[in-house]
This record gives structure tokens, sequence and C-alpha cells, in this order.
């Protein structure tokens, strides 16, 4: 049993820790400490739910019936391009839902402070991210990434039906790779903080974001 677990728990962080367009979401909306728990916990569900599919053998029906992974990858290539786009807008022109304004205020208290003279702070504005266009981007990144079903349903489905019985403990071992890891990035990301205290910081970001989405979305749809 624990071996399995221990399997499970190796092979389900040996597939979702990579740089991808789910886990560069969590991160984004970690460093910007909004809607953490509800993504984090979207992103650790979904991917038990897949586990579970995968290990009961759902893997070997969507084989029967490839057109199925055909019709996610071409529509997660669309979704992916989209969003890269708009990240990339994003980084050309900090506004919307990036941090957007930086402005530098004067605080004099009294003609002094208490570090002799006028202090200066940097105050950064941006638009909040709605829960409701939170979850739904998260939700495609998700379940529109052929990458998920040929890993997730796939390849941890068949793996873990060869532990016989004890499959269900290899499952459980992925399941809480996957908590430890969402929640573990989604929490973390705030610790980064202040190398991304900046907007130009925040463009950087958002243009590797755009550049990753979109060679994504280019990969999905190139022959196999």
């Amino acid at each position: 049993m624990l071996t399995s677990v221990l399997a499970g728990l190796g092979l389900g962080f040996s597939l979702i820790v990579a740089i991808g367009a789910q886990n560069l979401f969590v991160l984004r909306e970690g460093l910007r400490r909004e809607n953490v728990v509800v993504i984090a916990a979207i992103c650790a569900v979904s991917d038990a739910a897949l586990i579970v599919l995968g290990v009961s053998g759902i893997g070997l029906v969507l084989q029967a019936v490839p057109w199925l992974i055909d019709v996610v990858r071409w529509a997660g290539a669309v979704f992916l391009l989209v969003y890269g786009l708009l990240a990339a807008r994003r980084a050309w022109r900090p506004t919307g839902q990036a941090l957007d304004v930086a402005e530098t205020e004067r605080i004099a208290e009294g003609g002094a402070s208490a570090t002799g003279g006028g202090a200066t702070r940097t105050v950064v504005s941006r638009a909040r991210t709605g829960l409701v266009p939170a979850v739904l981007t998260c939700l495609a990144l998700t379940w529109l990434n052929p990458h998920v079903y040929l890993d997730t349903v796939f390849l941890l489905g068949t793996v873990a039906n060869t532990h016989g019985a004890d499959r269900w403990w290899f499952a459980a071992g992925a399941v809480t790779a996957s908590i430890l890891w969402f929640f573990g990035l989604a929490f973390g990301a705030r610790f980064l903080g202040r190398w991304l205290s900046t907007p130009r910081a925040w463009r950087i970001l958002d243009g590797v974001i755009a550049v990753v989405m979109i060679a994504l979305a280019v990969s999905l749809v190139l022959p196999h």
C-alpha cells in the first residue's frame, strides 16, 4: 500500500510540476493574491476527477474514440492563442487586469518625517480579476488542455492499473501530489511579490506568459 501511495505521489509530481498554461495561471493569481483558494481548489479537484477517470478505465474508452482528443486539441489551441494574445497586450500596454499605473506620491508630515524630510512611496493600482472570469479561465485552461488527458487520464491511469488491487492507493498518492502542488504554488507565489512589485516586472511576467501560451497553442496543432 505504502509503495503504491509513494509511486502515485512521485508520478503525480513529475507530471504536474512543469511550466504550463495552468501552472502559470495559478502563479499569476497567487502573485496578485486574488481568488487564491478557489483557483487552487478548482485545479486540485479537476486533477482528482481526471485521475479517478483514468484509474477507473475511462482512458480506454477515450482511446477508442480518438476524435474526441482532436476536438479538445483544437479548442484548447484556440483558447491558448487568445489567452496568449491578451497577455501580450497586457505586456505591451499594461492596462485592465494587469498592474497598470505606478504613481509616486510625496508624503510630507508638517514638512518633515520621522526620517527627516519627506518620504516617498510608490503606489501601484490595478484592476481586480472578478471571481467568475477567473473560475471560467481556470476551468478552460484545465479541461481544454489535451495534455491533461494524455498525461493524467491515459498515462497515470495506465500506470495505476499496473498496481492491481492497490491502484486506488496509487491514485490517492497522485491526488495528494496535486493538492500539495496547487495550494503550495498559489500560496507560495506571494513570497515572490517583492521581485514583482513594479509594473515593469509584471509586464515581463505577462510577456513570458504570452510566449508560453502561444507556443503551447502552436504545438497543439502541429503534426504529431
